[in-house]
């Protein structure tokens, strides 16, 4: 059996205005039909956030920063081993100005759970709507 490496991945949540950039992973791809952040492999040397931004603005056309590290994960996919690094991100300018988010789109905080997240996602999809209630209730 041949040894394969743990894919590490940068992954952008990009808030904006309480909603939440949204995907869908594409037919053919791994894990077809299931929601998803913007996000990739790490190049060579490139550290998981560089890769998020990089991703985040390749995927969809919005060029974010990063503000904090949400979680790490580690995931086992019977295609593969992947290392996870969720970031929290904002948009560096107005995200209204983009009329084409290339098959992305601004989801509300509430409506994350009712759509099909890989099961390594659904943690950080509960942290999402728990930041909610805490900020709701400031």
């Amino acid at each position: 059996m041949a040894e394969f490496r743990r894919k590490t991945i940068g992954i952008a949540v990009v808030e904006y205005q309480g909603s939440y950039l949204i995907g869908t992973r594409p037919p053919g791809a791994s894990l077809a039909g299931f929601a998803e952040f913007p996000g990739g492999k790490c190049e060579p040397g490139e550290e998981p956030s560089a890769a998020a931004v990089r991703e985040c603005l390749e995927e969809t056309g919005v060029t974010v920063e990063v503000r904090q590290l949400l979680t790490r994960r580690r995931y086992d996919y019977n295609y593969g081993s992947v290392d996870l690094h969720f970031f929290l991100c904002q948009p560096t300018e107005s995200p209204e100005a983009l009329t084409d988010l290339h098959g992305f789109r601004w989801e509300k905080v509430t409506a994350l759970r009712t759509l099909k997240f890989p099961d390594a996602n659904v943690p950080v999809v509960e942290m999402l709507e728990q930041r909610a209630k805490e900020n709701a209730s400031n």
